[in-house]
């Protein structure tokens, strides 16, 4: 700022020098007039620019609110008065000497005077002009009817008409006759061919001009008249007539002219002289103005200085930010005010320290919590004591299958959905008091039952109270305790009923073979039908009890990758001839399923055991269909296997792979439940719906990793 203030002023000053000098001498004025008005603008629109730079920022401190800034406008308001007052009486009493002073310099009665002979002159000259176009055009018609007109003729026409010369000519210009006589010397000379066609086409021309040599000087009127003729071979003719205007007459304009000029030339310069009086005292008030400007800012920062470094420091105080300031290295009040501020932004910096600390240690804490929270498995939701949701972590959502949004302005006795976990946490809190646990069973929307066992906790009031409920979905764990509950059942029953079932069968054939001649006629027939009884129900006997420990000695799966799509166009078509029609869906992408990792063998099992199962539910239906369709679902490749069949009842869907639960009259119902554990040794997972028909997925894990990355 101090440097655009030195340049602004060393500005100033050169133009007003130059101005001064124009001021002097007037050639020099109109001659730089518009570079001198082009750098006063400039010089002007400088010092807005600056002044209003300043006012800006002071405007914007002063909206801000920023402590000082009403100290600096009023200030400035002072300062500025002082200087614009005295300055503006100054400005105006010197605007009205230089005007009054400048206007003493012209007569009005001068100029009058010169516009008025002026105007005389110029009436002279019209009066001229057109008493010597009347003539011309009266000659003009005495001459038309001749088709040739003597120097003689020519000469009386100038004569009657008090001409200097008359002159007969074409339109070309070409001279037909002068009132010399001689066609060859001398002759007046030939308007421009524009001004003779001009002529020809109204009803004549007249026109004054400087006279040559043929006048000696000065000025001569010239008049141009059409001459008319009857005949129609003649080409047409123009007259001229040409007067040289009296010296004396001619001086006179021109000296009224000049004078007039010359005088118009100083009226000019009156009028900038005015200009560059103006401009001068103006540009002068500028600058003072804008120094006073400038001095009051510099004298308003100087002193609210201190002030505003104390209300930045508490500012930044209440903001939390506790950096020393900048002190005034001064001995008054204020620097030592400043010197006290920044002791005390210390203190307060080394305690503000500490309890960050503090706090991080505790958002710490609150963060490895809150990490462990969203890592469990088991599902964690916090209630406040109006049982309203709190939180919810990833668990929760993940056993529920729902994101629970817009729960937390929800009662837990108004919940949409989740009414049977809603109502075993109500009711635990109710009757069991502060801590309990309890097993329930919620339905799945595919129909399937899901366990949960469920424990709540209320939380102690001096933190807020609220209440916490754990669960854990347990439905898999039940399932493999079932599994290996039946599995040893099916061991036992291997051990303990099959060993006898070879004597007792043996033993009945030997009845019959023993006994089979000592008896006839019905008798013989009964022993007959009783041992073949006998023998088939042991058979059958054997076949159950061979199930049973094919269920229990399942062996672990060798697992490798394998290609689905393949494996089931292999066994798909060891069923071209099934009564019903199955048919595997292409992917809806182009891009191919990864591989599975999954064993072979028992993936076939699988696949004949569902597909046995489908086309036995199939077997009263017309138009039987099976589908299958293979997709690439979070990770994991989902196998779908769909019929077009009654579905499952709904008393067998929940206990479908249990074994021993089945719908056929004949079977042990091990098939899903063989089924079920081979996909669980898979580390897959199983589900059964009723969607227009039996529908049973399947998912199994990719066995390329980065496939699944790359999801």
């Amino acid at each position: 700022m101090r440097v655009a203030l030195a340049v602004i002023a060393a500005l100033g000053a050169i133009l007003l020098f130059l101005l001064a000098s124009a001021s002097a001498n007037t050639a020099l004025f109109a001659e730089n007039y518009p570079w001198l008005l082009a750098i006063n603008g400039i010089a002007a629109v400088a010092l807005v620019v600056l002044v209003g730079l300043q006012l800006r920022r002071l405007r914007r401190d002063f909206k801000s609110g920023v402590f000082g800034s009403r100290l600096k406008s009023r200030l400035l308001l002072m300062l500025s008065l002082m200087a614009v007052l005295p300055g503006a009486l100054v400005y105006g009493v010197s605007m009205q000497f230089a005007v009054k002073s400048i206007d003493s310099w012209f007569d009005v009665r001068v100029d009058a005077a010169l516009e008025g002979g002026l105007n005389l002159g110029r009436s002279v000259l019209d009066t001229l002009q057109a008493e010597l176009l009347e003539k011309a055009r009266s000659a003009a018609l005495d001459l038309g009817d001749d088709a040739f007109v003597s120097p003689s003729r020519l000469n009386r026409v100038r004569e009657q008409a008090g001409a200097q010369s008359a002159t007969l000519m074409t339109l070309s210009g070409q001279v037909l006759g002068s009132s010399s006589g001689e066609l060859g010397s001398l002759l007046p000379s030939v308007p421009a061919p524009s001004q003779l066609r001009l002529a020809r086409s109204g009803r004549g021309l007249a026109l004054i001009g400087d006279a040559g040599d043929a006048g000696g000087g000065g000025l001569m009127v010239r008049a141009l008249a059409p001459v008319s003729s009857s005949g129609l071979n003649l080409d047409p003719r123009i007259l001229q007539l040409t007067l040289a205007v009296p010296l004396s007459i001619a001086k006179s304009a021109e000296s009224v002219e000049a004078a007039h000029r010359d005088y118009q030339e100083l009226q000019l310069g009156r009028v900038g002289l005015k200009r560059i009086y103006t401009l001068t005292l103006t540009l002068a008030l500028l600058l003072a103005l804008f120094a006073a400007i400038a001095l009051a800012f510099f004298l308003a920062e100087r002193l609210a200085r201190p002030l505003l470094i104390l209300a930045e420091g508490t500012q930044a105080v209440a903001s939390g930010d506790y950096t020393p300031r900048a002190t005034v290295e001064a001995s008054d009040e204020l620097g030592v005010l400043t010197h006290s501020f920044n002791s005390m932004t210390h203190q307060l910096s080394e305690a503000r320290a500490q309890a960050e600390h503090h706090r991080l240690e505790m958002e710490a804490a609150q963060a490895y919590l809150e990490s462990v929270l969203a890592n469990l498995s088991a599902g964690v939701l916090a209630f406040d004591v109006r049982f309203r949701l709190k939180a919810a972590n990833r668990g929760a959502t993940a056993i529920l299958g729902d994101d629970l949004a817009g729960f937390e302005q929800i009662r837990l006795q108004d919940w949409p959905r989740h009414e049977t976990l809603a109502g075993a946490i109500l009711g635990g809190f109710a009757r069991r008091g502060d801590e309990w646990q309890e097993q329930l069973e919620i339905a799945r929307p595919d129909g399937m039952p899901q366990a949960l066992l469920v424990r709540g906790t209320a939380l102690p009031g001096a933190g807020g109270g609220g209440y916490v409920v754990v669960f854990d979905d347990i439905t898999r764990l039940i399932a493999a305790q079932r599994s290996a509950a039946w599995g040893e059942v099916a061991q036992r029953l291997a051990h303990e009923i099959k060993n006898p079932l070879t004597p007792i069968q043996l033993s009945a054939e030997r009845l019959q073979i023993k006994l089979a001649d000592q008896l006839t006629g019905a008798s013989r027939e009964l022993l007959d039908r009783a041992t073949q009884t006998i023998v088939n129900q042991v058979e059958a006997m054997k076949n159950m009890v061979n199930d049973f420990r094919d269920y229990a000695r399942t062996p672990l799966p060798q697992l490798e990758a394998l290609d689905l799509a393949a494996l089931i166009g292999e066994v798909l078509g060891l069923y071209e001839n099934a009564a019903a029609a199955i048919a595997a869906l292409p992917a809806p992408t182009s891009e191919p399923l990864p591989p599975v990792l999954a064993d072979a063998n028992q993936l076939r099992q699988v696949l004949h055991n569902v597909l046995t199962n489908a086309q036995d539910a199939l077997s009263e239906t017309a138009d039987a269909r099976i589908t299958i369709s293979m997709v690439q679902d979070s990770g994991r490749a989902r196998l779908t296997i769909k019929d077009n069949g009654p579905g499952f009842p709904p008393q067998i869907l929940s206990r479908a792979f249990e074994p021993y639960v089945t719908t056929k009259s004949k079977g042990t119902g091990l098939g899903l439940a063989i089924v079920k554990k081979i996909v669980d040794d898979h580390g897959g997972e199983i589900r059964l719906a009723n969607n227009n028909g039996g529908e049973i997925t399947i998912w199994l894990p990719l066995a390329v990793q980065d496939a699944v990355r790359g999801i």
